[in-house]
């Protein structure tokens, strides 16, 4: 919506195809009748004539001084007033997508004092930031550059006055109106210098595009939602003609409206109180234009007030309803769907690495980021105020239990963000669980031995467990074959690949199985130690190491699994492995392991562990 300015002289009549009315001046030059006024002004009867209008701005839906209607096509900004009127004012509205890519929503309104040099913007959740400087406000009116600015329950307020005619912009986080009023007395004297302000139409060949952070050309086109119906929606929004709204219809039209309505909730579902928002823009207008209050209308349509007037969310995110009258940050479409195609993005320097994660994309999934840690449970997420998102990072000093390997090229780090232990009520649990596999590849800056010695050649362990009495051996070996034992006296190279069996003495095959449970290794001697690095789960291959491999489990006496060997990132000393081995009733093969190649977990197994006493066992090396 932009004023215009024209010039006119005696006995003239100025026309143009952008104006929306014609202004005539008798000889006197004074206008004199109603008609000579503005199509937006009353005329007084004593050569002067009152201006009241007003723009609002719905949504992605724009109504103009005059009652027309335009849809704002993408997610741009918008000159939505500029004005000899107010020299060096333009008033920019920026529109953003929400929960679709292909409609936009006003997302904030900028200010713009060309002379001064600085800029205003009236943001989502009632922030306020002058440049870079985000203002405190509240109900008393706060002067800041000559805009009184003030926020009070009903939005933020932005007021302008030059000569007799002053601005009033309002905005509530989804609806702005612009009011502008004034008057302008006419004498015969100043005739050729009268600039008579002409509302024009609201064309979009005359809005400009505001420079954003993202293209404005590309458009969208997502698949219509098929649980809205129009007719119900045409009938919700014809109740802009109905009481108590009628009160104001001899003031306002409520058919742009009504427009408004229909276009957006016709195609965009009619959550986060966006039904009531169209009917509330009404309501305000006409309170503004005319003084006219509607109190009923919020009873007659279960409508409440706006749930997110202080919900501050940041650009990427919008406030709605995650869960029934829940304000919460969402994210916008075109964010979401590009995190969701991509994955969270890895950050891998020299000396740290890090991903970040979208806290609304955790929240999607009702995880609370304030749950997850990496290997070393003490390393937590850190989350920015400002953008919502949520970064792991560790590096050479913290390195949160990383796990460094490395082959004939590359060196890999890996780590591990998973949940805490897992609330459970009774048989169930609230959250499911997390598991993201993290790692950072570097090339070796040159070729070197890296060696580890074991500690012991073998370990060997006598076992009680109810009415088994038998020793339990754990043997390294370079060979798959399991001849050639690892000694105190060898070096291995890191990253080698090493078999590790486990041997029973003292059990009866016929009878009963060993079933290796779990393998895995910490970095101190006990099992339970704050750095945990998994081999083997449920009896197979963990998925976030490919080296292992797992022979013969629940099939005999014995077993055998094989890995590469690594050390825990800037960590010197001993790495300790340890495993949890049950014994099986033979029936039928059925305390065999079967594990799935595609995920390397534990598929089925229909044997019930008989022994209650799980056995444990350990060795160590060192580097």
């Amino acid at each position: 919506s932009q004023f215009l300015g024209f010039a006119y002289k005696t006995n003239t009549t100025v026309r143009d195809s952008n104006i929306c009315s014609t202004v005539t001046c008798d000889v006197s030059g004074v206008a004199t009748a109603v008609s000579d006024c503005g199509p937006m002004e009353r005329c007084q009867g004593n050569g002067s004539c009152v201006l009241n209008a007003m723009c609002s701005v719905t949504g992605s839906t724009v109504i103009d001084f005059v009652g027309r209607v335009q849809s704002v096509p993408d997610r741009c900004g918008y000159t939505l007033m500029g004005s000899l009127l107010f020299p060096g004012l333009q008033l920019l509205g920026v529109f953003q997508e929400r929960r679709r890519k292909d409609v936009s929503f006003l997302d904030r309104v900028i200010l713009q004092l060309e002379g001064a040099g600085v800029q205003i913007s009236m943001e989502q959740g009632g922030r306020v930031q002058l440049d870079d400087k985000v203002l405190t406000l509240n109900a008393r009116a706060q002067l800041v550059h000559g805009i009184e600015l003030s926020r009070d329950q009903t939005g933020v307020t932005a007021k302008i006055s030059v000569s007799n005619y002053t601005a009033s912009i309002l905005f509530d986080g989804y609806t702005t109106l612009i009011h502008v009023t004034g008057t302008q007395t006419y004498k015969p004297k100043d005739f050729d210098k009268i600039v008579v302000p002409i509302i024009s139409l609201s064309s979009f060949s005359y809005f400009l595009c505001y420079l954003l952070s993202h293209s404005c050309e590309m458009q969208y086109d997502d698949t219509a939602d098929s649980t809205i119906n129009c007719d119900t929606t045409t009938e919700w929004c014809n109740l802009l003609k109905q009481a108590p709204f009628t009160a104001c219809n001899k003031h306002i039209n409520p058919e742009p409206f009504i427009t408004a309505c229909t276009n957006t909730l016709c195609k965009y579902p009619a959550v986060d109180g966006l039904k009531c928002q169209n009917l509330e823009a009404y309501a305000r207008a006409c309170s503004h234009h005319s003084n006219v209050t509607m109190e009923s209308w919020r009873k007659k349509t279960s409508c409440r007030e706006a749930f997110c007037k202080d919900r501050f969310c940041s650009a990427h995110e919008f406030c709605g309803e995650r869960d029934v009258g829940e304000p919460s940050c969402l994210c916008r479409a075109i964010f979401a769907s590009k995190y969701r195609s991509t994955g969270e993005p890895t950050v891998c320097q020299q000396s740290s690495t890090s991903i970040i994660m979208a806290n609304c994309l955790l929240e999607d999934k009702s995880i609370d980021y304030s749950g997850l840690h990496l290997n070393d449970q003490a390393c937590k997420a850190e989350m920015d105020n400002l953008t919502h998102m949520v970064m792991f990072k560790f590096n050479s000093n913290n390195t949160c239990g990383t796990v460094i390997m490395a082959n004939n090229s590359q060196i890999i780090y890996k780590n591990t963000i998973m949940t805490q232990n897992v609330s459970t009520y009774g048989l169930i649990n609230c959250h499911s669980p997390v598991h993201i596999d993290l790692s950072c590849c570097y090339t070796q800056p040159d070729v070197k031995t890296v060696a580890i010695e074991v500690k012991h050649s073998s370990v060997i362990q006598e076992i009680t467990s109810g009415e088994w009495n038998y020793n339990l051996t754990m043997k390294a070996y370079t060979d798959p074959d399991r001849m050639n034992a690892i000694q105190t006296s060898n070096d291995i190279e890191m990253n080698q690949k090493i078999w590790v069996e486990l041997k029973t003495d003292g059990l009866d095959e016929r009878m009963v199985h060993v079933v290796t449970d779990s393998c895995w290794a910490t970095d101190q001697p006990s099992p339970s130690g704050s750095l945990r690095y998994d081999l083997i789960i449920k009896g197979c291959p963990s998925p976030t190491d490919q080296t292992v491999k797992v022979e013969g489990n629940g099939l005999g006496t014995s077993n055998y699994f094989s890995f590469n060997t690594f050390q825990f990132s800037a960590k010197t000393g001993a790495v300790y492995l340890h495993c949890r081995l049950e014994l099986c009733v033979k029936q039928n093969n059925a305390c065999a392991s079967l594990c799935s190649h595609n995920d390397r977990r534990r598929r089925s197994a229909t044997s019930k562990y008989e022994d209650e006493n799980p056995a444990f066992i350990s060795m160590s090396w060192t580097y």
